[in-house]
Formats: C-alpha cells, sequence, structure tokens
C-alpha cells in the first residue's frame, strides 16, 4: 500500500520486498524528519529506489552516505580515484556481482547499509535482483529453521563471483582476493535495528562447520533457494541517476549479466556490524593471509 508521510511517498515495489521513493532530493543536507521517515521506510522494505538523482557526484554521494553510518571502504579492492570509500563496478574494471551475495561477509564487522548509483547504464539489460533473507527465514519449515539457528557458516573473499574472461575481470578478481580472510558466521543474526531474524547466507559461504564440503555445498543450495524464491525478490531497471540504498544485513542481491553495453555503478557502504543469533553469540576471524 502506497503511503505518504510529512515529505515523502514510498510505493511499494513487490508484495515482500523493495519500495520506489518520490519526493526527495538526496543529499548531505537532508532534513532530519525527512531523514527519519526515509530511515523508516528502509527497516520496513529493505531496498529503497531513487530516480532523477543525477546532481549527485562522487564527493556529494560519500556525505549523503554519512547520514546512515560511518564511511566502511571494501577490505580488498581499492577504492575510486579521488575518493575515500567508493567501489566502482563497470565493465571496464571487470567488476560484475552475477551472484547472489551479502556484501563483505567475509570479515567479523559487515556493512550496514549500502547506497549504489548507477552512473552508465546500457540501453537493455543490466538490471539488479534483491531477496528478502527475514522472509527466507520464516518460510523455512520448523525442522529447518531449528537447523539454520543452530549453524555457523565460514564465509571467505576466496570465491569467483566475477566472470574471468577478460584481463580487466581477471585484474579485479586478483584485487578482490589479494588478502584472504575466512570468518565465521551465524547462519541465522538477528538484526540489530528490527530484532528478526534473517539468513546470513550467500556466495561468500566456504562451509558449514561440522560439515563436510559435500554437505555444506547441498545445505547451502537448500537454504539459498528460500532466499531467491521470486515471492521474495524484487528486481530494478536502472536508468541513470537512479540510486538505490538496500540493508545489506537484510538481503542478499544479484547483479544481472545480461547486456553488452557500457555499464558502470558506484557504491558507498556505511556501519558495521558483527552479526549475532539469538544466544547473542558472534563469530570471529579464522583466518587473514
Amino acid at each position: 500500500m502506497t503511503t505518504t508521510t510529512n515529505q515523502l511517498k514510498v510505493v511499494p515495489a513487490a508484495g515482500r520486498i523493495g519500495a520506489e521513493v518520490y519526493g526527495v532530493k538526496l543529499s548531505a543536507d537532508l532534513d532530519a524528519a525527512a531523514f527519519n521517515e526515509l530511515k523508516q521506510a528502509l527497516d520496513t522494505y529493505k531496498v529503497l529506489f531513487f530516480k532523477g538523482q543525477n546532481h549527485l557526484d562522487d564527493a556529494s554521494h560519500e556525505e549523503f552516505a554519512k547520514l546512515l553510518g560511518e564511511l566502511y571502504a571494501h577490505p580488498t579492492v581499492p577504492v575510486k580515484e579521488n575518493s575515500s570509500a567508493i567501489l566502482e563496478l563497470s565493465t571496464e574494471n571487470g567488476g560484475k556481482a552475477n551472484a547472489w551475495h551479502t556484501d563483505v561477509t567475509f570479515v567479523p564487522e559487515v556493512p550496514k547499509y549500502s547506497i549504489l548509483r548507477g552512473v552508465t547504464i546500457p540501453s537493455v539489460g543490466g538490471d539488479t535482483v534483491w531477496a528478502n533473507t527475514n522472509a527466507a527465514y520464516e518460510d523455512l519449515p520448523e525442522g529447518l529453521k531449528a537447523l539454520a539457528d543452530n549453524l555457523w557458516a565460514i564465509h571467505s573473499n576466496e570465491y569467483d563471483y566475477a566472470n574471468v574472461n577478460t584481463s580487466s575481470s581477471q585484474s579485479f578478481r586478483a584485487k578482490f582476493v589479494a588478502t584472504s580472510y575466512k570468518t565465521k558466521h551465524p547462519v541465522v543474526h538477528v538484526h540489530g535495528e528490527t530484532g528478526k531474524k534473517h539468513l546470513l547466507l550467500g556466495s561468500f559461504v566456504k562451509q558449514f562447520e561440522g560439515y563436510t564440503t559435500g554437505e555444506s555445498a547441498t545445505l547451502l543450495n537448500l537454504f539459498q533457494s528460500y532466499v531467491t524464491r521470486l515471492e521474495n525478490t524484487v528486481r530494478w531497471r536502472w536508468t541513470e541517476g537512479d540510486v538505490v540504498i538496500w540493508d545489506n544485513l537484510a538481503t542478499q542481491h544479484y547483479a544481472v549479466d545480461d547486456y553488452n553495453e557500457s555499464r558502470a555503478v558506484r557504491r558507498v557502504t556505511v556501519g558495521k556490524h558483527v552479526p549475532v543469533n539469538e544466544k547473542n553469540e558472534s563469530g570471529s576471524l579464522i583466518a587473514k593471509q
């Protein structure tokens, strides 16, 4: 149902996740009332879409992002030149995230929010899809919930989520895995803002603690099938100047690699959070090389 607050118009984009927001120009000068409405919508819908934000450049993108938390530079990939924390994903640098994942789960402190800006968009294709990981957990049968509640997963950046058939993608991947991380996280974490349970999985999961690699692959495929159910997803068709803000600890996302033209998006992540389960137990860094 469309919601009109004092300043914002929030229109759901799908049944379980995502909303398009009208009536706001994103900037560091956003007044407190509008920001609070935006934050409430983000807690509710998990992914917010804003069109017509062409006024943002790299600097103002970062300044706006600071309203949501401290800038979080990627632990392995260098930030864009003349920026503090911007990660550029483009056809030129080989950065394609065409696998389901939550950003940077391979370190203990996972970023809380991502703010992605469309810079160069192909005429067709290049959509991004997000999934609601709380809805995925709630969809599980009780037996699988009990299993997930007690599982721990080992996440690592040693995952080839990019097409490495070109020199640019090979270069990007080399940077991505330049330092190897392995971190243990609970499979079900309690969201720090909403208190809801979410599956913390995705393509950075290498193995479940206490299970073989073969058993882990089977379990991961099973749990991921609930995350990626179409009922739990929303798909966005980009235009230049669009901005998408999402709750990284409440979602997974997938960038669809179905285009042949140039594409570039720039991401700022903010905030740090160590995921904990319902027993308030957190994981830790296993290895850094």
